[in-house]
């Protein structure tokens, strides 16, 4: 796992997530792009979709797996849903190819504020967003 497995952190940033979600003026159309986001995520290997790796509080199948290349971390993650695959790529694009420091001092709260992305998700979705997040924030602490 690392810049050239998978596209978030890299290619696809948090301010790219910001400008394009921007442009739209529904949130279907919103929608529509977070789950697009999703297909962008590489394929997980499945012997990684086991307990060590699941995500507890998401209402969906969420796995997350990391790896830390001198001191930067690159995380990998699927879900059983189309929607929680895009809402995993929101999230990666915010932490992959960054320090325990910079994961733990980012505001993902903000990060999510300026997406309008809470307040469009239903509360059980919004836990699971949570739940990643912690589940991030739990490795690389």
């Amino acid at each position: 796992m690392s810049t050239a497995s998978t596209p978030f952190g890299s290619s696809i940033t948090n301010d790219d997530i910001i400008d394009a979600l921007s442009f739209f003026d529904t949130w279907e159309e919103r929608y529509k792009y977070i789950i697009d986001l999703g297909k962008e995520l590489p394929a997980m290997d499945d012997a990684k979709k086991d307990e060590d790796h699941l995500v507890r509080g998401c209402q969906s199948q969420v796995w997350i797996d990391s790896n830390n290349t001198d001191g930067v971390y690159w995380f990998e993650a699927d879900s059983d849903a189309f929607i929680v695959k895009g809402l995993l790529g929101v999230v990666l694009a915010a932490y992959n190819g960054k320090t325990a420091e910079d994961i733990l001092a980012y505001d993902i709260e903000e990060y999510f504020n300026s997406l309008g992305l809470l307040k469009h998700l239903s509360a059980t979705r919004g836990n699971g967003l949570r739940a990643m997040v912690e589940k991030v924030r739990t490795t690389v602490s």
